[in-house]
C-alpha cells in the first residue's frame, strides 16, 4: 500500500506571532519553523498502518519554499520512505493547493491520503475535503481512529454530537484529529538514514495548472489586548453588570 502524506511547514506553536505593521503578514524574522501538528498525527498513522501491514510505502509531500527540505527530512526521520518538493515561493490559496495535491496524486496513484485536518497558522479546514472533491474519492474528516482491510478502510470521526462510524472503500482521502495518536519522536538513527532518503523537487510551473488565487486576505490584525477584570461586592452586583454590560444574560 502506498499512502501519500500532506505536510505544511508552520510557526512553532510555542512562538510568539506578531502581525507586521502594514498587515500584509507575519513578522518571520527569528521564528522557529515546524511541520504543521495535525500533519505530524497524518505522518504517524501512516507509519502504524504500513507497520500493521507489514509493508507498504509512505511518501510525504509538501509545497513550499527550498527551505521547507528541512521539514520534510524530519517527516523522513521519523520514517517515511521518501518525500516531494514542489517548489512554490508565491502564497497559494486552498483550492490552488488542493490542485497542486490533486496533480500529485495522479502521478504517484496512492492508495490513501492522509493528512492533517488544519494548519494551526490559518485554522482554513479546507484543503482535505477540496482535494477529495477534485479526485471523485470518498472522504473522512476527523479521523480518530482508521482500520484497514482488504482495501475497504472504516474510519471513527468526531462529530459535534460524539462519534460516527463510517466505512468506504480505497483509494481515499482521510484527515487527521488530535486524538487519533501520539507521535513518535525521530530517532538517532532516524535522523542519519534521513540524510539519504530522497527528495524529489518539482517546479510548481511544470504542473501546468491554474494557480490564480481565488481568495485574497486583505488585512491580518493582532487581536486586541484583553481588558483587565474587576471585583464585584455582591452576586446582585454581578448579576447587574451582566444583564447591562456583558449583555450576556
Amino acid at each position: 500500500m502506498k499512502l501519500l502524506v500532506p505536510i505544511k511547514r508552520v510557526p512553532d506553536p510555542a512562538t510568539t506571532i506578531q502581525v507586521r505593521p502594514d498587515g500584509t503578514g507575519i513578522v518571520t524574522d527569528n521564528i522557529k519553523w515546524v511541520i504543521n501538528p495535525f500533519d505530524e498525527i497524518a505522518i504517524e498513522e501512516a507509519l502504524r498502518i504500513k507497520e500493521r501491514l507489514g509493508s507498504g510505502e509512505v511518501v510525504l509531500v509538501t509545497i513550499g519554499e527550498k527551505s521547507w527540505q528541512e521539514q520534510l527530512r524530519t517527516g523522513l526521520a521519523m520514517g517515511a520512505d521518501r518525500a516531494i518538493l514542489v517548489v512554490n515561493d508565491k502564497p497559494l490559496d486552498t483550492l490552488a493547493i488542493a490542485r497542486v495535491l490533486a496533480k500529485v496524486v495522479a502521478d504517484e496513484k496512492p492508495d490513501l491520503v492522509i493528512m492533517g485536518k488544519q494548519a494551526i497558522d490559518d485554522d482554513s479546514n479546507q484543503v482535505g475535503q477540496m482535494l477529495a472533491e477534485l479526485l471523485g474519492w470518498p472522504q473522512a474528516t476527523f479521523a480518530s481512529k482508521v482500520e484497514i482491510s482488504d482495501s475497504v478502510c472504516t474510519v471513527v470521526r468526531e462529530v459535534d454530537g460524539g462519534l460516527e462510524t463510517v466505512q468506504f472503500p480505497l483509494p481515499a482521502v482521510i484527515t487527521t484529529d488530535l486524538r487519533l495518536n501520539e507521535p513518535r519522536y525521530a530517532s538517532l538513527p532516524g535522523i542519519m538514514k534521513a540524510r539519504k532518503k530522497e527528495i524529489k523537487e518539482i517546479p510548481v510551473e511544470n504542473l501546468g495548472l491554474d494557480l490564480a488565487p481565488k481568495l485574497k486576505i486583505k488585512a491580518l490584525k493582532a487581536p486586541p489586548k484583553r481588558q483587565a477584570g474587576r471585583k464585584v461586592s455582591s452576586v446582585q452586583e454581578l448579576v447587574h453588570l451582566l444583564h447591562t454590560e456583558a449583555k450576556v444574560i
